[in-house]
């Protein structure tokens, strides 16, 4: 198999396709299905209009995380993509949480399918597989949706080139794949899509957050909470933090560079990484630089330490270090 790099560098100068096959998807239909949202999740939905979308967070009462989700307004409908594992549980609880309102959630996650497409030149190679305008689809803000034969293909920020997701009937997946793939995209590899992901500095739930992340400690606040909307759970707590401690959290979703590849065995998930002999915090993901350069990682940094250009070091290699160069959101 090609390393990492040349994988990369061959999406980047065409395209790569991969099934998202780690996201279920719920559609939520009824007449109240946006206010039902509105008063749930951490983002703005009032504000958006139909083929526009957003990314959002569902949180506990106290603050923590229950699951993330992008969340795409169609004209009949909402479908929200959500972590595979969770999808049929989900769509319990907020069909739990239905009282008077005029809406319904089903999980339609073995009805919908969904395709990633990013590169130098996806949106030319959607245009061709799906019949969509490519310089309409070049021009679409993230989150927003041009609509195609059984489907639509939604503007997404998973990487530094173009990426997009194609939703489409279940049943026609496998005509999807093929009509991208006469159309030059290559199929992703795990691999290269786990580096892209964490190159782009973006959290996985039940990876880098889980039901203990308070959404700002993953740098979710730009991307998926609302400063300016009305209630929703788990609001207080965001707020409490945001006004009354400054925004400060014990600790933030980091980028960590590594130089070579001699750090391989010791860089694994939850290694801990110390500042002079103190453990203060953990590795959560880690993959190959897409440069090739050695490995990046993400991690969790007490907030005391948690600053571009330092150093930390893995404890479980001695003499292994890692920088910190960015956060992750």
């Amino acid at each position: 198999m090609p390393d990492i790099a040349h994988q990369y560098r061959t999406i980047v100068s065409g395209a790569g396709l991969r099934s998202r096959a780690d996201r279920g998807r719920l559609r939520f239909t009824g007449a109240d299905r946006v206010s039902f949202l509105q008063a749930l999740v951490t983002n703005d939905l009032i504000a958006l209009k139909s083929h526009q979308g957003t990314y959002a967070a569902y949180l506990t009462p106290q603050g923590r995380m229950v699951t993330d989700l992008h969340l795409f307004l169609r004209p009949d409908s909402i479908v929200a993509d959500v972590p595979w594992a969770l999808a049929s549980g989900l769509a319990a609880k907020f069909d739990g949480l239905v009282f008077s309102e005029d809406v319904q959630i089903v999980d339609a996650s073995a009805e919908v399918a969904q395709v990633a497409v990013i590169g130098g030149r996806a949106s030319a190679l959607i245009a061709a597989a799906t019949g969509a305008d490519a310089a309409a689809l070049a021009e679409l803000p993230v989150w927003s949706q041009l609509d195609i034969e059984n489907g639509f293909v939604a503007r997404t920020d998973d990487a530094d080139a173009e990426s997009y997701d194609v939703v489409v009937n279940a049943t026609r997946e496998a005509a999807l794949i093929e009509a991208l793939e006469s159309a030059g995209a290559i199929r992703m590899s795990a691999e290269v899509a786990e580096a892209v992901r964490i190159h782009k500095g973006r959290p996985a739930f039940g990876v880098d957050m889980n039901t203990d992340t308070i959404p700002l400690e993953a740098g979710l606040l730009d991307r998926a909470i609302s400063t300016s909307k009305g209630c929703y759970v788990g609001q207080e707590i965001v707020i409490r933090v945001l006004h009354r401690g400054g925004g400060r959290v014990a600790k933030r979703l980091v980028k960590l560079a590594l130089p070579g590849a001699a750090g391989a065995d010791g860089a694994a998930p939850g290694a801990v990484l110390a500042v002079d002999g103190k453990d203060v915090g953990a590795i959560t993901s880690v993959a190959p630089a897409l440069d090739g350069s050695g490995l990046l990682a993400l991690g969790y940094v007490h907030r005391d330490h948690a600053e571009s250009g330092r150093t930390v070091s893995v404890s479980a290699q001695p003499g292994l270090f890692a920088t910190i160069v960015g956060f992750a959101g």
